[in-house]
């Protein structure tokens, strides 16, 4: 929880940059919706949970459409980040670190982080002009990593971004069988045999 009240948020030069107190409210509104969802989401009611007043989440961001999209682009980094990390442990194959940042995608705690990704994308594919930004980088923020990693399991770096694309598109559809289905057992299964045919794992 972010602990400042509005009257020291504007003037206190201890609170940071407007960026710096930005980047926080961003961080708490992700965790918060990671934690509880997006049901009945306000502002007014966000703002409450995370310990800053309705009115200082507009300062920031504007609007709720445009704090949703920062909170997708948000948790879309993180998960970036963690997949960097996972590729840096030692001793784990390519298919553990997938197996890892699946784990994660899929834990039941964030299911509203992934319903909000797929609720938004859907809005901005419907032509909502506040939310057509978050389709910027959907896909081409996660080639660079991904090629890298796929690089570094030994593919071609002719085809290691059709490779990234692929499975991107893959672990993208299997989220939304889970959100539409809730077949954990089954949507598991099936990532754990796309690994098999991806990288040959077992």
């Amino acid at each position: 929880m972010v602990n400042t009240d509005d009257a020291h948020s504007e003037g206190d030069a201890g609170q940071g940059t407007d960026g710096d107190r930005r980047t926080q409210l961003v961080d708490a509104a992700v965790d918060h919706v990671a934690a509880h969802g997006i049901a009945d989401l306000s502002l007014r009611r966000l703002g409450a949970a995370i310990g800053v007043s309705h009115r200082m989440l507009i300062h920031y961001f504007g609007s709720k459409e445009q704090l949703l999209i920062e909170i997708v682009r948000t948790s879309e980094r993180r998960q970036r980040d963690l997949l960097s990390r996972l590729r840096l442990e030692p001793g784990l194959s390519p298919a553990d670190v997938a197996r890892r940042l699946w784990q994660q995608l899929t834990d039941p705690r964030l299911a509203g982080q992934e319903r909000l990704f797929f609720e938004v994308c859907g809005q901005a594919l419907r032509g909502r002009p506040e939310a057509a930004p978050v389709l910027e980088g959907l896909v081409t923020d996660w080639l660079e990593p991904l090629v890298v990693a796929e690089v570094g399991a030994g593919a071609d770096p002719a085809v290691a971004r059709n490779r990234a694309r692929l499975g991107l598109a893959t672990v993208r559809g299997l989220l939304l069988d889970l959100l539409a289905t809730g077949d954990r057992a089954g949507v598991d299964a099936a990532m754990e045999e796309f690994l098999r045919l991806f990288y040959g794992s077992k």
